[in-house]
């Protein structure tokens, strides 16, 4: 019975799941505090509320997948110790599991917060389903720069059960449209758009060293079908895209004076985070060998730095809430860390040369 348990746990891919929950725990707490609430009780109450709802959609469209892609992931070293390649959980099983959790984690949202974060935490998982698994994953190399959609919403999920007063308006599609985008703040539209354009330069870093066996199974991967060359060239420019997108930070939070020094050290610290994480993705070397586990050291290198890079970023955007000590402290944390993140690396490399 545990292992049938932790079988469906995998189904949903718990460690992609909770990283985009934290992007919409991250969205939570910004809201109050840019709003001036604070972060109270009801901070927490929503944070759960977004987590278990965030978690049971996402979870629920990456059960369905792997429902989907049943015939190739038994096929690719990556995904052939699966719960349905590994004959623990039957196919129509995970396909039934995945539309239960969904439909639970729609309603939840629904229920606990309101209408417009259930719509998002829904057009996440038909988009993830339906447009990325079904349609674009086997039919272009930009899957993942399209699919990315998806994975960019949480932050929407998040902005929205936090901003009580909303809800989806049924009077025509012109309002609708408006009633779910115009959330109060363009800061969770920053947030998607990080999120957005780092996907690509962060999944392809991956891709540059995986990809042969996705292409052995119809998948097509950007270096399979244009080759390395171009899609370093793609990879980089996301990274200057997110570096420009970056600058934008102050303007998004709307609660630091233009002629303020939490102004200007909020738009230069995000700026040169980009910069930062655009280094590792020129710092990439085409003509290195792999290592022992078969990978590209420096796309690696650049693939897990990415993810600190997320984490960074979005803790740079929270911390504008407490205005100048925050930004300065949100600084301080993140220049420990990517001194440590270089330290390390450069200790793992030359132990390993």
């Amino acid at each position: 019975m545990r292992r049938k348990i932790h079988s469906f746990f995998a189904l949903t891919k718990p460690r992609v799941v909770i990283l985009l929950q934290i992007t919409g725990i991250f969205a939570v707490i910004s809201h109050n505090l840019l709003e001036g609430a604070g972060l109270t009780q009801e901070t927490a109450e929503t944070i759960l509320i977004v987590l278990v709802g965030g978690y049971l959609t996402a979870g629920g469209a990456n059960s369905i997948n792997m429902w989907y892609d049943r015939d190739i992931d038994p096929l690719m070293t990556r995904t052939s110790d699966r719960p349905i390649p590994m004959g623990e959980i039957s196919p129509t099983s995970a396909l039934i599991f995945g539309v239960i959790i969904s439909i639970i984690g729609t309603m939840w949202l629904y229920l606990m917060a309101n209408s417009v974060a259930a719509f998002w935490a829904a057009f996440s998982v038909l988009f993830y389903v339906f447009i990325y698994s079904m349609w674009l994953k086997r039919s272009t190399p930009q899957n993942i720069v399209i699919g990315g959609i998806a994975g960019s919403t949480p932050p929407l999920v998040g902005w929205s059960a936090s901003e009580k007063s909303l809800e989806v308006s049924v009077d025509s599609l012109g309002s609708m449209f408006s009633s779910v985008t115009e959330l109060g703040s363009s800061m969770p539209w920053l947030m998607f758009l990080i999120i957005f354009l780092w996907t690509p330069p962060h999944f392809w870093a991956l891709a540059l060293y995986r990809s042969k066996e996705y292409g052995e199974v119809g998948v097509p991967m950007m270096p399979n079908i244009k080759g390395n060359t171009r899609t370093m060239l793609e990879m980089k420019a996301y990274a200057i895209l997110l570096m420009i997108a970056s600058l934008y930070s102050p303007i998004a939070s709307g609660n630091l004076d233009e002629d303020g020094v939490a102004y200007h050290a909020l738009r230069w610290s995000c700026f040169l985070l980009s910069l930062w994480y655009s280094s590792t993705v020129w710092r990439i070397d085409l003509g290195e060998s792999l290592d022992k586990s078969g990978r590209m050291p420096t796309a690696a290198r650049s693939f897990f730095f990415s993810l600190s890079y997320l984490a960074m970023f979005f803790l740079l955007l929270v911390s504008s809430g407490w205005e100048l000590l925050g930004v300065s402290g949100g600084i301080l944390i993140c220049s420990i860390l990517i001194i440590k993140l270089e330290f390390d690396s450069r200790n793992k490399m030359a132990a390993s040369g």
